[in-house]
């Protein structure tokens, strides 16, 4: 039984990869001429969409999940306050990620996006005073040098840096944030991965549609063409399937395995910028993902050796 729930989640992490390596190209393949921030709103409304059927599907059958929590009143404003807030910096991040993908380039940006760990730990390490070995210091240096070699162009500069890769960098920081989060929030509430995804998406949406007409109202006219819906649809939809069937996966297997088997997918983005996109692959490119995903896998062999320290 162990054996399936182990193949189960790998498999799930394997589906994760795929779609985490088109997902950059499908933004950028949206037809020229319509902005980053109605992209954003547009394919977070198809995420409701999606999202829609299989939360009503699970109340239907009886699965209540945080509707059965039994919450005080205290709990139930902190949940509300915490999701709100959430929602937001995901809102906010869907728009980063469509602006840094299209500006910073589908290669460059999918790197970028690679610096969750190095987040992660950061806000671990001042908000929840989780102390990280020297091992874990060095691998997370050495993954920050990475992203500092590429994001000033392999040239090492300051002044080389660029802004847009700076902009993709803020996806992975809202999320590390966002996820903290939740996890101590919400993580000891019985709350199904199809609810949290309706929340987050709702919410998300919500925050767009404000930013939309605050910033550009005619951005809602988008909306009216065909070829822009569709690719917002196609996005909105493996979008949706990613942040479900991640869920799924680190049901089944560790977070930490279910990153390592999703690792590479910046390199099967690259692949697919060039053949799809016509985008030009640089040697800096290549040596940076290379750093960065060892800097990764060594996170995370020393986060697995800490576990068993501290289970034995």
């Amino acid at each position: 039984m162990a054996n399936h729930s182990m193949k189960t989640g790998v498999s799930l992490a394997l589906v994760c990869l795929c779609i985490l390596s088109v997902m950059p190209v499908i933004s950028n393949s949206r037809p020229a001429g319509f902005s980053a921030l109605s992209f954003a709103f547009f394919l977070s409304v198809w995420q409701v969409v999606f999202a829609v059927p299989p939360f009503v599907l699970e109340l239907w059958s009886g699965r209540r999940g945080i509707f059965s929590a039994g919450l005080t009143p205290r709990q139930t404003r902190r949940s509300i306050g915490v999701a709100l807030a959430t929602g937001a910096m995901f809102g906010l991040s869907t728009f980063l990620y469509v602006l840094g993908v299209e500006k910073a380039g589908a290669g460059n940006a999918a790197i970028a996006m690679q610096a969750y760990p190095m987040f992660a730990i950061l806000w671990e390490t001042l908000f929840l005073k989780r102390r990280k070995s020297p091992v874990e210091l060095g691998f997370t240096a050495l993954l920050m040098a990475a992203l500092y070699y590429l994001a000033t162009g392999g040239s090492l500069r300051l002044e080389g840096i660029s802004a847009w890769f700076l902009v993709a960098l803020g996806v992975p920081l809202l999320w590390s944030i966002a996820h903290v989060i939740i996890k101590e929030e919400l993580g000891r509430m019985p709350i199904s991965p199809i609810q949290v995804t309706f929340f987050r998406v709702v919410i998300s949406t919500v925050f767009l549609a404000v930013a939309l007409a605050v910033a550009e109202p005619s951005g809602f006219a988008s909306g009216l063409d065909a070829g822009f819906q569709g690719f917002a649809l196609l996005m909105g939809l493996v979008y949706y399937l990613e942040l479900v069937v991640w869920f799924y996966a680190v049901r089944h297997i560790d977070v930490s395995l279910a990153s390592s088997i999703t690792t590479p997918w910046p390199a099967f983005t690259m692949i697919l910028a060039v053949v799809v996109l016509g985008e030009q692959i640089a040697v800096h490119q290549v040596v940076a993902f290379t750093v960065v995903a060892l800097s990764i896998y060594g996170l995370t062999l020393a986060g697995l050796r800490k576990s068993r320290r501290l289970a034995a």
